[in-house]
C-alpha cells in the first residue's frame, strides 16, 4: 500500500465525518458564487478555519498554495476526502491568477492564498468569475486585505493565545483564537467568534475564552 493510500485509510476511518462542532452557533455558510475573505497574521488559525469551511462542500474542492506551506493531511484531518481535493502550488503573480481562474471553472469551492503584489483588479475579476461559475471562493491574502466590495463574508483575526508551552519549552496543547465575521451574509451585523483548536479532528466554536492580549502567536 502506498503512503498516500495508507494515510487516506487512516483519515477515512477516523476523521472524514469531522466538522466544525459548536456549542453556541456556526460560522455562516456561503451560497454558490459567493466570496469570503480571511484576513490576519500567520498563526491565528485562519488556514485551519478556512479548511473547515471548505470541508462543508460535498463536491470537489481546491487549495491554491502561494507559500508552499500547505500539507494535504491538514485538509484530510478536517474531513476533506483526498479523492476530491486538488492542491496547486503557485507564487508567480501571472500564473497565480491563471491558476485561480482555472480552478474556479472546475470545482465547487476554492481556498486561495493571495501572494503579495496581486492587483486589486485581478481579485475583482476572480470574484466576478466565482459568481458567474457559482463557485464559492475563500480568499486568504498573505499580506494586506481583499479589496472592498468583493467579499460577501469578511473574517478577520483579532487575537490568539497558545496553551501548553512556556518560554519556548513544552508541548502546545490548545490554540484559542478570536475572529470577527461581518459582511453581506451577516446582514450588517459584526459578530465576534471564539474558537478552540486542540489539534484533533474538530475546531470548536466556544464562548467566554477570556483570551490574553493578542500578539503572542508564532509561525
Amino acid at each position: 500500500m502506498s503512503q498516500v493510500a495508507s494515510l487516506k485509510s487512516q483519515v477515512s476511518s477516523a476523521t472524514l465525518d469531522s466538522r466544525l462542532s459548536t456549542r453556541d452557533s456556526r460560522l455562516p455558510s456561503l451560497q454558490p458564487g459567493q466570496v469570503a475573505s480571511l484576513v490576519g497574521p500567520p498563526g491565528y488559525g485562519l488556514t485551519r478555519l478556512g479548511l473547515v469551511m471548505l470541508s462543508e462542500h460535498a463536491g470537489p474542492v481546491a487549495y491554491l498554495d502561494a507559500r508552499g506551506w500547505f500539507n494535504p493531511l491538514a485538509a484530510w484531518e478536517v474531513g476533506i476526502d483526498p479523492d476530491r481535493l486538488l492542491v496547486v502550488r503557485c507564487d508567480d503573480l501571472v500564473r497565480w491568477s491563471r491558476a485561480a481562474a482555472a480552478l474556479l471553472e472546475g470545482v465547487d469551492a476554492v481556498f486561495a492564498e493571495i501572494p503579495g503584489g496581486v492587483k486589486d483588479a485581478v481579485i475583482r475579476k476572480l470574484g466576478t468569475l466565482a459568481r458567474n461559475r457559482r463557485t464559492v471562493l475563500y480568499l486568504r491574502p498573505i499580506r494586506g486585505r481583499v479589496p472592498s466590495g468583493v467579499a460577501h463574508l469578511a473574517v478577520e483575526a483579532q487575537a490568539v493565545t497558545w496553551e501548553g508551552a512556556d518560554r519556548g519549552h513544552g508541548r502546545i496543547e490548545v490554540r484559542r483564537s478570536v475572529v470577527t465575521a461581518s459582511g453581506k451574509t451577516m446582514r450588517g451585523i459584526t459578530r465576534t467568534i471564539e474558537m478552540e483548536d486542540d489539534g484533533s479532528d474538530t475546531m470548536r466554536v466556544v464562548s467566554g475564552l477570556g483570551l490574553a492580549e493578542p500578539g503572542v502567536a508564532i509561525g
